[in-house]
């Protein structure tokens, strides 16, 4: 059986409202607009939303199984979307006066700042800094932890190390250290090596027998495999995708594989 959405709905202001299943939002955290209530919130299926996390934005949209913990702050004038399986650590700021995307499977290590604007000198007095644009960060993007973040383009499966000051974009692939950030891949290699779909096929099976309950799960490696008809959560190995059905067995396996084991999107 599932668990009841249980939010103190005075702390969340928006004039439309998604709330997903199994949502966890603590009592002291807080939801709405730059003045007053928000336009649109969308919260997806089993998201976890921390003690006195801060969301100030007309716009906001996190993915299912995202994770925001305790202290965080997003705020911002311009939309921010959050993808699936996100994992926001505590004392973080997500800001969003530029607009700001986080894709599917990002970390966001404690105490690291995402920036998409510049703004406080004097323009009067001839300040050359003021400028906000949009912040992309794309899918499987790793900040460790202490980043600073300027409005770049993260690309895909791109990393940065501990206290790492990204200034510039960063490319697929590639772990970034120091202040400003450099790529260090040609030294230590990169995020992701690569693997194959029978390899991962083996590891899911394995995952799947450590967890124990499968008499609803199943893993495949092609489309035609899935039957969209039955009560069965099928995961896609080659697409990194799974049936979503949100039965116990399915929630209890996600949980199971989060945040390292393996991590899907639902089709």
């Amino acid at each position: 059986m599932h668990q009841e959405t249980t939010i103190n709905m005075k702390n969340i202001r928006s004039n439309r409202l998604h709330l997903g299943k199994n949502v966890v939002i603590h009592p002291t955290a807080e939801i709405s607009g730059i003045q007053g209530d928000a336009e649109d919130i969308y919260i997806g299926d089993n998201v976890y939303i921390g003690e006195r996390v801060r969301i100030i934005c007309d716009n906001f949209h996190i993915g299912d199984y995202s994770k925001i913990h305790h202290d965080s702050n997003v705020h911002g004038y311009k939309p921010c979307r959050i993808g699936h399986n996100a994992w926001i650590g505590q004392f973080c700021i997500i800001d969003s006066i530029g607009g700001t995307t986080l894709g599917d499977n990002c970390g966001v290590g404690a105490h690291s700042q995402l920036w998409s604007h510049i703004k406080y000198g004097d323009t009067l007095e001839g300040c050359r800094f003021l400028t906000d644009r949009p912040l992309q960060i794309g899918n499987d993007v790793w900040f460790v932890g202490h980043c600073i973040v300027s409005p770049v383009t993260a690309h895909d499966r791109s990393m940065a190390m501990v206290g790492s000051v990204v200034t510039k974009d960063m490319n697929y692939n590639e772990i970034y250290a120091g202040s400003p950030a450099k790529s260090i891949s040609e030294k230590i290699g990169f995020q992701f090596e690569e693997t194959t779909v029978e390899k991962k096929r083996t590891r899911m099976i394995a995952l799947l027998k450590e967890f124990g309950d499968h008499r609803l799960l199943k893993i495949v490696e092609d489309d035609a495999d899935v039957n969209f008809n039955d009560e069965i959560s099928y995961f896609n190995v080659k697409t990194r995708k799974y049936k979503k059905t949100l039965s116990q067995a399915e929630v209890d396996f996600m949980h199971f594989l989060l945040p390292a084991k393996a991590k899907f999107t639902p089709y």
